[in-house]
């Protein structure tokens, strides 16, 4: 019997939606209130992205799991439950969707904490973390290591998962990349300039497929990064679809939740463990 974190698989895959809607354009200046058309296009996630990305998923039998602002929670009350109560996972990904890296330590901890106190409060059971825009500073995984949280899912350090050690205790981190984010092929908004790029769905799924048939290879984790108000338009919903289906036809790539995949992870003593610290500048 297999024991490792893969289970017997050739490669795991997460499928992650973070559900940020207009959170990171107010982030930017909350002067971006009063653009519609913008407003407009962050909140097609989670009005019209999310059901579709909830029945795509249904129809395939595939969990994932969905990374949410807490203010984002808190602004559409029953949105975190609507997605558990399908048989998926609601994780962390900040209050405000502010990058780590541009707060204090003491704003970040306030902001984290705000994020689980209004999952909290609606019965949201949190064991992971995203930071936003991936950009934890070195404090953040013992940020989430202090909040007894099981995963982190921000950094970039291997193509498998590895445990990481903080001042905090240790947890598992599910790395992720720019190449498996759907944000660098569809990203595109004139203000604020966030992404001037709109791929086709077709290159799109052709590159993500060829990474997970090289990972099959490899025993790696496809930790796949989408957006709803970006894969959730029909074009880029189908080729998801389509990604699905290829994986499911191989017949060796396990899908899991975030959680399961760091359960499996943490029970693998032959993963690697590394260290959250700096590293020492030239002298």
């Amino acid at each position: 019997m297999d024991t490792s974190w893969r289970g017997g698989a050739a490669a795991v895959a997460t499928l992650t939606f973070d559900v940020d809607a207009e959170a990171p354009i107010l982030a930017h200046g909350t002067h971006y209130a009063s653009h519609a058309s913008t407003m407009s296009h962050q909140s097609y996630g989670p009005d019209v992205g999310v059901p579709r990305i909830l029945d795509m998923l249904d129809e395939t039998g595939v969990p994932a799991t969905f990374f949410m602002p807490g203010w984002v929670a808190e602004q559409r009350p029953g949105l975190a439950a609507s997605i558990v109560d399908r048989g998926h996972e609601v994780a962390h990904h900040s209050y405000s969707h502010r990058p780590p890296t541009e707060m204090t330590a003491a704003e970040e901890r306030e902001d984290f904490d705000r994020a689980m106190e209004v999952f909290a409060a609606q019965g949201i059971p949190i064991a992971g973390h995203r930071a936003a825009n991936w950009s934890s500073t070195w404090l953040t995984p013992a940020l989430v290591a202090e909040y007894d949280l099981l995963y982190d899912s921000s950094l970039m350090g291997d193509d498998r998962p590895y445990s990481l050690r903080t001042d905090a205790g240790t947890i598992v981190e599910l790395p992720v990349h720019w190449s498996l984010d759907d944000w660098e092929q569809y990203a595109f908004l004139p203000a604020p300039h966030v992404g001037s790029v709109i791929e086709s769905p077709r290159k799109v799924l052709e590159m993500w497929t060829d990474e997970l048939d090289a990972m099959r290879q490899y025993g790696c984790l496809f930790n796949l990064t989408n957006h709803p108000f970006l894969s959730g338009r029909p074009s880029r919903a189908v080729a998801l679809r389509k990604l699905i289906e290829h994986a499911q036809n191989r017949g060796d790539v396990r899908f899991v939740k975030c959680s399961d995949a760091a359960l499996s992870a943490q029970a693998d003593a032959s993963l690697p463990l590394r260290t959250s610290v700096p590293p020492m500048p030239a002298s």
